[in-house]
């Protein structure tokens, strides 16, 4: 896979499994004034994640299956991500906003990105897709 995308996508999922992690669970662990542990936990998750997107982002998958998951699974969660936390980001005040990651760009990114893996599958039917690098 293409560098500049990897890294792109490495810095887009370790912040969002950073927030992900210490916002969902730790809303309900009381932790009675120690933050610290809960950014700890979210950073070692978020650290865990990156490298194993990083590791897993290396060689694109040979078959079709894999390859319509990959690109259903990578173009979800942006459009997911995308449509939760950018409401919350641009107008803090409107109480729905995240309903648009969860009902409409979450799944419309999933289906998207699988029919994208699936073209991209029979674009690159019979080429080698692993890096040496």
């Amino acid at each position: 896979m293409n560098l500049a995308f990897r890294v792109v996508v490495v810095l887009f999922v370790v912040p969002a499994t950073y927030f992900f992690i210490f916002w969902v669970p730790f809303a309900f662990i009381p932790l009675h004034g120690q933050w610290w542990i809960g950014s700890l936990v979210s950073l070692l998750c978020a650290i865990v994640v990156g490298r194993y997107v990083w590791s897993k982002s290396e060689s694109v998958p040979d078959k079709l299956a894999s390859s319509v998951a990959y690109g259903a699974i990578v173009a979800g969660g942006i459009g997911f991500s995308a449509g939760f936390f950018g409401p919350i980001i641009f107008t803090p005040e409107a109480n729905q906003g995240p309903l648009l990651g969860i009902f409409i760009t979450g799944p419309l990114g999933f289906l998207l990105g699988g029919v994208g893996g699936f073209f991209y599958w029979l674009r690159n039917k019979g080429q080698t897709r692993t890096r040496n690098s």
